[in-house]
């Protein structure tokens, strides 16, 4: 669970190399662009030709913007992230103020339902990080970002005499994370055996709870 303090920061040297009005509407276009063909068919089979058709521009111009399509993928995921840590801060909050199973179902639900909104573009990324050492230093600084919160939180649970001593707060947030990421994708990508999609956060947070508080209904 990302917050905006450890999200990565907004895309750099993935994206344009300066700011223009007109360019702030062609990268626009090559991301859109993106994500709808990813929609019809795998990054592999997408080409910086297609991506730069697709947007109006030539070849050329796309590298003004982008250094790669890999890249462009990349961009999206970064974006997709900062986008959701304001959201999830606030569901956090809720945690403190008592109230960890609205809380915990806020939380994930954000990132579940940004990630499955841009399925496409979630297994494209996943599947990048098997080739890409930029997309596997990314999505570790990601996963490193909600490691670092939901430790957070189990501390301070059990310091409110919330939730119970258990297994190191560290090793627990990368359990319950790793097991997030892997369930989400599984379903995303129809995998035998996957929850399915409607069952996948009811299924997670009710783990979360017995994990965190030792009981599905904490008070």
């Amino acid at each position: 669970m990302a917050t905006a303090s450890n999200a990565p920061a907004a895309p750099t040297g993935r994206g344009r190399r300066a700011a223009r009005a007109s360019g702030d509407e062609r990268e626009r276009a090559i991301l859109e662009t993106a994500e709808r063909l990813l929609e019809e068919r795998p990054l592999s089979e997408i080409s910086v030709d297609d991506l730069a058709k697709g947007a109006g521009i030539s070849r050329p111009t796309f590298y003004f913007y982008f250094p790669s399509k890999d890249a462009v993928v990349l961009t999206i995921i970064d974006r997709l992230v900062v986008a959701t840590a304001g959201s999830l801060e606030e569901a956090l909050k809720m945690l403190a103020e008592g109230e960890p199973r609205a809380g915990l179902r806020q939380a994930l639900s954000d990132l579940y339902g940004a990630f499955r909104a841009r399925r496409a573009v979630s297994i494209a990324a996943a599947e990048l990080r098997m080739t890409n050492p930029e997309a596997r230093e990314l999505w570790s600084q990601v996963m490193e970002g909600w490691v670092a919160d939901t430790t957070a939180v189990i501390e301070a649970e059990r310091a409110r005499g919330a939730a119970p001593p258990g297994q190191p707060a560290r090793d627990l947030a990368i359990a319950l994370v790793q097991m997030n990421e892997r369930v989400q994708y599984a379903s995303f990508t129809g995998e035998s055996p996957s929850l399915e999609e409607d069952r996948v956060l009811d299924v997670l947070v009710d783990i979360w709870l017995r994990a965190i508080y030792g009981t599905a209904e904490p008070s």
